[in-house]
């Protein structure tokens, strides 16, 4: 006997799919608007506060170029402004940028908030160090720019005057904006670069790449390394062969970590088995 109910009495179980799929996507979204409002809370509150102290942060980005000008010249650096609102919109921009600074544990925070809870126990575990490498490295590549690439830049451009020409003397006057924008491009490609470790690793964690293709590979990054180097340091030599030698070194600290990473990994394997 066929108990089978015809074809159009048979339930249909496409709506309650749908709903049941739709429901945890609502949930995924609205937690990640609330994670992105506090993240964005963060970082108007820390530029905001920023902002009433843009002019003791200037002076601090200022100092290593401005003592190596002034032991030069003997005679204290001057920056001009060509237009009305020009120092202002600097000032903005700086604040802007200590605040991202200021605000990346809370932001950093929110991001882990938002992946943890689809982590295993043991992955929440090994995220953990990259939270707290990945602003250190960054930190430690804007440690190099200040202390090591400013003042190399302050003596090769005033190298470049030519203040006893019988024609027109040709002096250094830095424009506030531009002086901002060169640190922060340096700042930014150095504390970029200095996430090689941390980035190769995490591909290394989830598979993507090997030890193996890094040492493979090392020719290529070395032709991207200086690419990225060119395009993000001013055009000297110098500067770019002080970006090119730090990056290449992490970049063989990479290879070393994902020997680790799958030294471990090999080992657990084998205690499962």
């Amino acid at each position: 006997m066929n108990t089978v109910p015809p074809k159009d009495e048979q339930p249909d179980f496409t709506d309650d799919e749908v709903e049941s799929s739709r429901a945890p996507l609502l949930e995924h979204l609205v937690e990640l608007r609330a994670r992105l409002i506090k993240a964005l809370l963060a970082l108007s509150v820390a530029s905001i506060v920023c902002f009433f102290f843009a002019e003791p942060i200037y002076d601090f980005l200022l100092a290593p170029f401005a003592r190596v000008a002034e032991g030069i010249r003997g005679a204290p650096l001057e920056l001009i402004f060509t237009g009305p609102m020009e120092f202002f919109f600097a000032k903005l921009k700086l604040a802007v940028f200590a605040g991202i600074f200021l605000s990346f544990p809370v932001v950093a925070w929110q991001v882990y908030q938002f992946v943890a809870p689809g982590l295993y126990k043991s992955e929440r575990g090994a995220f953990w160090p990259y939270l707290v490498f990945a602003p250190l490295l960054f930190t430690l590549g804007a440690a190099f720019v200040y202390f090591l690439m400013l003042p190399m830049l302050a003596r090769f451009s005033i190298s470049q005057e030519n203040i006893e020409s019988s024609v027109a003397s040709i002096k250094l006057l830095p424009r506030v904006s531009e002086y901002l924008s060169l640190v922060m491009a340096l700042m930014l490609a150095f504390g970029l670069s200095f996430q090689l470790p941390v980035i190769l690793s995490l591909l290394g964690r989830i598979g993507i790449v090997s030890s193996d293709a890094l040492a493979k590979g090392r020719k290529y990054a070395i032709v991207g390394i200086l690419c990225f180097a060119a395009f993000f340091t001013p055009p000297d030599v110098i500067s770019q062969i002080l970006l090119t030698v730090p990056v290449l070194m992490l970049y063989e600290i990479s290879i070393w970590c994902v020997k680790l990473i799958e030294k471990k990994q090999a080992e657990e394997d084998a205690a499962r088995e």
